[in-house]
């Protein structure tokens, strides 16, 4: 997606719709989908968006990025490396010990009572080192 003059006074909602509605493909689908999740996780969840075109969720401090890539859709949690993943939804960026990603594929089904999970958990650790 580029930037031009018209984008630059749109909300970062409106600037995810379109990048759902752009896609126009399974990534669009699920990258709407994860989205619809996040919301009911956390409805005071804040879209953003950064980096010249990924879409950030916030609350209390960043929460996930949602990028899209040919073959997945990966929403990355910034803290996801301290979080606890019993369902063990993260499947990559394992490496590091700050983040953590899931990598979502064509066709692959959510486990969306895991993910919500996840997010809560992500902003409740926000939270708790927002307090310090």
């Amino acid at each position: 997606m580029t930037t031009t003059g018209s984008q630059e006074s749109k909300s970062p909602s409106e600037l995810i719709d379109g990048r759902i509605k752009e896609l126009g493909d399974w990534r669009g689908e699920m990258l709407a989908r994860l989205r619809a999740l996040i919301h009911q996780a956390d409805p005071d969840v804040v879209e953003t968006w950064k980096w010249r075109g990924v879409p950030v969720w916030e609350d209390a401090g960043m929460v996930c990025t949602g990028e899209t890539y040919k073959a997945v859709v990966k929403l990355t949690f910034a803290k996801g490396a301290a979080l606890p993943d019993p369902a063990r939804l993260f499947n990559s960026s394992l490496e590091g010990n700050t983040r953590r990603a899931i990598d979502f594929q064509q066709g692959e089904d959510v486990d969306e009572e895991a993910f919500k999970a996840l997010v809560r958990a992500a902003v409740a650790l926000n939270k708790s080192k927002a307090r310090k």
